[in-house]
């Protein structure tokens, strides 16, 4: 059993999937910083100072001034503005996988087109073959 998942783990297909994934969360940190740090804050100013990040609706109707505020209390809120920034971050995040795989495609070298099964030659040729054929066998 040691043998086979020794195996199991040495096969190119598993590290390979084990470095995607390892890029996935290093690529997720990098757009998370992107969308909360540098997308969000113009959008906002934009907005008239608005921060999605703030956006809830208390369920337990007491008034909390932030998000934060709300959680620390213990408070049961839905986050929705939460949820805007992370489609917000899928949307980049699907961008750039899009613009990648894009490129890679552009680069990856192309299948060679099978070659072309040679004509048939013409009827006439055929026939003269033929009659070739026939006069070697007379012979």
């Amino acid at each position: 059993m040691l043998q086979e998942f020794k195996a199991f783990i040495a096969r190119g297909n598993v590290i390979d999937l084990a470095v995607g994934i390892i890029m996935g969360v290093a690529f997720t940190t990098i757009v998370n910083s992107l969308v909360n740090d540098i997308i969000m804050p113009p959008i906002g100013v934009m907005l008239g100072g608005v921060d999605f990040s703030n956006y809830y609706i208390n369920l337990s109707g007491t008034h909390y001034d932030s998000l934060a505020a709300a959680k620390a209390a213990g408070a049961a809120t839905i986050n929705y503005g939460v949820f805007i920034n992370a489609i917000i971050n899928f949307l980049i995040i699907a961008f750039a996988v899009f613009l990648l795989v894009k490129q890679v495609n552009r680069f990856m070298k192309k299948p060679e087109p099978a070659p072309a099964a040679p004509a048939a030659p013409p009827r006439s040729e055929v026939l003269l073959e033929e009659i070739r054929d026939t006069l070697r066998a007379q012979r």
